[in-house]
């Protein structure tokens, strides 16, 4: 358990807090506002309390290169503060604050730019990039990383200076050991404390995880199998039922001796596959994968399609699974009490290949009216649920995809270590 906004005195103090406002924007307008909403709770409770506020957060990928308009947080700001309903100052650059800082009176709410402008914040050194003409020496890589590791601490502790408390309250990033989401925890002269979100994000998939109420059953989707290895292995040693769809099924099912045509498939990951199912049989765990696919003639919303049990045609693709499958899943969800979603079941952006998907989407939305817990583990999984309309019968949906991922992976996430420890 780590400490949270509600363990310290606010009163009079400044608020560094990070936030996930890494959200869509498209011509200038915010097209979701999921994670803004999910951070007001925290940003109220600080100025209800008589704080004040620095907010920093990171939008899109920038290369570390400076100010980019494209990725620029101003139309959050301004998103903001009509939420709030009161004024939002905003820095233009995140590094040069201090003096709004020092001026916020209570109640005062500052949003820096982009953390993600400067290097420093998650930059990264690479020994060998051909593309880009790059061979260091060992020498020269480990002088650059040196140099970067000193650059971070210094933007960590400059970030550190404009308050009393650091607050995280961005679970989408508490995967990251970057200077404004963890580092910043050593230079900050009082608490280290979690925001509401964060709690939130840490209590469900903490509880799913260590002390889920039985039967619990996780279902992990998505196109491959390498992008779940340690997901799988940990969750066979703590669930009772592992439902696997998506393009990573097609792996396992090749790892049967099951054809499968054209469908997308690791085959470096066959012998993981097969020591998969031979861990789950041994631990007892029911690892249901695909009996019927809805197979494709190519990957096209226009494609010829049929349903198929078994193996696969030469030549057509598995783009979902089908039926039979949907009712196999939909029986092992309604069974459960505790369940874990990461990864839809087929190309659910296609109409003619979502059925999979929002079968499994309709099952879980049954478990929380049923008196269980359903979890909705980030990335494309969320997009599916609010695109069936069902988002708002789940237990949770989670604002972070990595950070959910590593977490079921069992992996500890440094910006959640870096927060002090509840007594």
């Amino acid at each position: 358990m780590k400490k949270t906004l509600r363990d310290i005195e606010l009163k009079g103090k400044r608020v560094v807090m990070r936030v996930d406002f890494n959200v869509p924007i498209k011509d200038g307008v915010i097209t979701d506002d999921t994670r803004i909403q999910g951070a007001l709770p925290s940003i109220k409770y600080v100025l209800e309390q008589g704080g004040s506020l620095v907010l920093m957060s990171h939008l899109g990928r920038p290369k570390g290169k400076g100010y980019e308009a494209d990725f620029s947080l101003k139309p959050v700001a301004e998103y903001l503060e009509k939420l709030l309903g009161s004024k939002v100052t905003f820095v233009e650059d995140c590094l040069k604050a201090d003096e709004a800082a020092a001026a916020a009176k209570p109640g005062d709410v500052i949003m820096l730019e982009n953390t993600r402008f400067y290097k420093a914040e998650d930059g990264k050194v690479k020994k060998d990039d051909p593309k880009k003409g790059i061979h260091l020496t060992d020498e020269e890589y480990k002088e650059k990383k040196a140099k970067l590791e000193a650059d971070r601490k210094a933007m960590a502790e400059h970030l550190a200076s404009y308050g009393d408390v650091y607050c995280n309250d961005a679970f989408g990033t508490a995967h990251r050991a970057h200077a404004s989401t963890a580092v910043i925890a050593q230079y900050i002269k009082g608490p280290a404390v979690s925001g509401f979100l964060l709690e939130k994000e840490l209590k469900y998939l903490g509880s799913a995880v260590e002390n889920p109420v039985r039967p619990f059953a996780a279902i992990l989707g998505g196109a491959k199998v390498s992008d779940k290895l340690g997901v799988v292995k940990n969750l066979l040693g703590k669930v009772d039922t592992l439902i696997i769809g998506g393009g990573m099924a097609y792996t396992f099912l090749k790892a049967q001796g099951q054809k499968i045509g054209t469908s997308l498939c690791e085959d470096d990951q066959l012998d993981y596959a097969r020591e998969m199912i031979a861990e789950a049989k041994a631990k007892g765990v029911k690892l249901l994968l695909p009996v019927d696919n809805i197979e494709a003639d190519k990957f096209d919303p226009e494609a010829e399609t049929k349903v198929v049990s078994g193996n696969i045609d030469d030549g057509w693709m598995g783009l979902d699974i089908g039926p039979e499958t949907i009712k196999l899943y939909a029986e092992a969800v309604k069974g459960a009490k505790t369940v874990v979603w990461n990864g839809p079941m087929g190309c659910f952006e296609m109409e003619k290949f979502n059925k999979g998907t929002f079968g499994v989407c309709d099952a879980v939305a049954t478990v929380k009216a049923n008196g269980g817990v359903s979890i909705i583990g980030g990335g494309d999984s969320v997009s599916a649920v609010k695109k069936s309309g069902k988002a708002a019968e789940m237990s949770h949906i989670s604002t972070g995809g990595g950070a959910s991922l590593e977490f079921l992976e069992g992996k500890k996430l440094p910006g959640v270590e870096a927060l002090n420890d509840a007594c």
